[in-house]
């Protein structure tokens, strides 16, 4: 990895918060990289994962708002009916537009608009749920030259989007939620 701002990209649906709360809290307080993570939540609730994970991690977390600057260390979690996207700046954008996979935020948005800024210094990662959502977004990463990690399938609450993921990305590594977390916490990802 070069000295370019590095990321993590993180997409999870169903089950999300139980594979979150083994990966997210392993990460140290003093974690060099930023993490942007997309989860399907209900469009016509608050999203409240910020404030529940504000609890679990030693890493500073919150919801991402527009036209924020992406600063290292932190977790950003996209908020509800809106799509999360990275632009050329470093900065944060949030979308209304349509729902992709049915799904806004969409983990696909964040991930394609992700591989297009850090390229080689992005990691993707997708974890348990119900949809193909991901899949075409982790492809993008492996083309920019990013790492692609799946959650096992055997391993997810749901199994649909971690195959998604491996079908269209062959060559992504497929870990348990504890391999993910070792992954990240000693920042091994090339």
């Amino acid at each position: 990895m070069n000295d370019s701002p590095s990321a993590i990209a993180i997409g999870a649906s169903i089950g999300a918060i139980e594979a979150l709360s083994i990966v997210l809290p392993a990460l140290p307080a003093a974690y060099a990289r930023s993490v942007l993570v997309v989860v399907h939540v209900p469009t016509d609730t608050k999203n409240t994962l910020a404030e529940l994970f504000i609890a679990r991690c030693r890493i500073a977390v919150k919801e991402a708002e527009d036209k924020e600057q992406i600063q290292a260390g932190t977790v950003y979690f996209a908020p509800a009916d809106y799509h999360l996207l990275v632009e050329p700046d470093f900065t944060l954008s949030l979308s209304s537009e349509e729902p992709v996979h049915y799904s806004r935020p969409a983990i696909d948005v964040l991930f394609e608009s992700a591989a297009d800024v850090y390229g080689p210094n992005l990691t993707g990662i997708v974890l348990t749920g119900a949809s193909s959502d991901g899949a075409n977004g982790l492809r993008a990463i492996c083309r920019g030259g990013g790492a692609a990690i799946v959650q096992a399938p055997e391993t997810a609450k749901n199994d649909a989007m971690p195959r998604a993921a491996l079908v269209a990305c062959p060559s992504a590594r497929a870990l348990s939620l504890e391999g993910i977390a070792a992954i990240l916490k000693n920042e091994i990802v090339a």
